[in-house]
Formats: structure tokens, sequence, C-alpha cells
């Protein structure tokens, strides 16, 4: 079927527009933000949501190996929070607050929007800069605002929010798999 051909074509072009040495970077941060005893904190909205509680999950859990648990959180996840912050102040501060109340220095905050113009998150990232922990962006061809605030962003080539989420998953996996093999080999302390 061509349909599924181009889609599957169009798809691939995002994932290999990904920078690996970008991904290697993220990857270090979090590793070192592991090794100092922080947290990673997951956000964005909607399909960008679930994925962040995804990634979340994976380094609490396991991805692959066996090992410690990783201090990771999705602050998509805890519904009473999000909605007492969106009905007592604004639904653009339901991230931002959360950094405000759980970040610390040295923690990482990963921000996941596919236009990259989330005020939501964009706020959540200017809290966490405050606070002086790194910020990583997950977005797509257009997420210029995001990018020009992280510390790091990794960027899919294309404008087509399928095909971003696609290949920012493999990415936040890619990353996942690094921090996994940090801890869970002998000499990681």
């Amino acid at each position: 079927m061509p349909e599924i051909d181009n889609y599957m074509e169009s798809a691939e072009r995002a994932l290999t527009s990904i920078d690996s040495s970008i991904v290697e970077r993220a990857s270090g941060l979090c590793i070192e933000c592991v090794r100092n005893g922080g947290t990673i904190f997951f956000c964005g909205n909607g399909g960008s949501a679930v994925d962040s509680q995804h990634l979340a999950g994976e380094l609490v859990g396991r991805f692959r190996l066996e090992r410690r648990p990783i201090s990771a959180v999705a602050i998509t996840a805890n519904s009473a929070i999000i909605t007492a912050i969106a009905n007592d102040y604004d639904f653009s501060e339901i991230f931002s607050r959360q950094i405000e109340a759980l970040g610390r220095p040295g923690d990482v905050l990963v921000a996941i929007s596919t236009s990259g113009n989330s005020v939501n998150v964009l706020k959540a990232v200017e809290m966490a800069r405050g606070r002086s922990m790194q910020t990583i962006g997950f977005t797509g061809a257009g997420g210029c605002a995001l990018s020009d605030m992280t510390d790091i962003c990794i960027m899919a080539s294309s404008n087509e929010t399928s095909h971003i989420q696609e290949a920012l998953l493999v990415a936040g996996h890619a990353i996942c798999n690094a921090v996994e093999k940090a801890f869970a080999s002998p000499e990681a302390t």
C-alpha cells in the first residue's frame, strides 16, 4: 500500500534527522544528574504527557537491564495537582509550579513540545533554569522557542506531529538505555 510506504518513509526521515551527538550529550547530562543524587523530571502535553510518563517509568522501573531504580518523575501524571494549579492559578503554570516545589539544583528537566511553543512547557523550562537545573528540550522542526531556552535540544526535523513524537520516543529510549547502562555496570556508583 503506497500510504503505508509513504508514512514509513516520512517517519524514517524524521528519525534520521536527529543528531545522535546531541542525544549523547543529553544522556551525559542525565547520567551526571543521577550520579549526583538528582532527579530527572519530564513534562509535556497530550501525547508528550504520555511520553513523559513512559520515559520516567523506564527509569524508575527498568528499560532492559536489572539495576537500582533511577529517580525520575513525570510531572504530567498527578491529575489532582495539575487540575488544582490550573483552577487556582492558570493552566500555563501546571508544570512550572511543580518544578518550583520539587526541582533542585543539579536536577534535569526534559521538556517535550512537538511545536516547541507550549507555554506551560516553556514556563517550566524558565523555572528550571532559575533553580539551577539542567534543561533538555525535545521538539520538532519549528521548535525554536524551546530550542533557544534549553541547554540541549533534540530536534526531529519534521512538521508532522506523529513523526516528531515517533522520532523523539526513539531518542528518549536511547537516553534511557545510556542512563541504565551507566548504573547497571559493576563500576557504577
